[in-house]
C-alpha cells in the first residue's frame, strides 16, 4: 500500500488493524468490564471511541457484535442512549452513531 506524505513531509499515522476474537462468548468476557467500568464513569461516549481506547478486539461478527454489546449493556442497567455523534471512525467518513452514558446504578455498582 502507498501512503502520501503529509504536505509538511511527514508520513501519516496509520490505523492499527485491531484483532478480531474467534468466539463470541470469549469476546464478550473481555470487553465486559471495560464498558461497565467505562459506564461507571457516567461519561457520554460512542462504542468506537472505548473499544479504540483501551485497543479492544473485534468481535466475531463486528457488524452484529458491538451493538448486541449494547443492548445488552442497557438491558443489564449500565448504559442508557444518550443521543447521537458523528463517529471518529476513519471507515466511517463521519456518519451518525449512537452515544452512550452510564447511568447512576452503574455508578452505584462501581462504588
Amino acid at each position: 500500500m502507498t501512503v502520501q506524505p503529509a504536505l509538511d513531509g511527514t508520513i501519516p499515522e496509520q490505523p492499527r488493524a485491531r484483532q478480531q476474537a474467534d468466539d463470541y462468548e470469549t469476546w464478550l468476557a473481555q470487553v465486559w468490564p471495560v464498558f461497565t467500568a467505562v459506564a461507571a464513569t457516567g461519561r457520554t461516549f460512542t462504542t468506537y471511541e472505548i473499544a479504540e481506547e483501551h485497543q479492544l478486539p473485534d468481535p466475531p461478527n463486528p457488524q452484529a457484535h458491538w451493538g448486541r454489546l449494547m443492548t445488552l449493556l442497557q438491558e443489564q442497567g449500565y448504559v442508557r442512549k444518550a443521543g447521537w455523534a458523528n463517529s471518529s471512525r476513519p471507515t466511517t467518513h463521519h456518519s451518525g452513531v449512537r452515544t452512550w452514558k452510564g447511568t447512576a446504578a452503574a455508578r452505584r455498582s462501581a462504588a
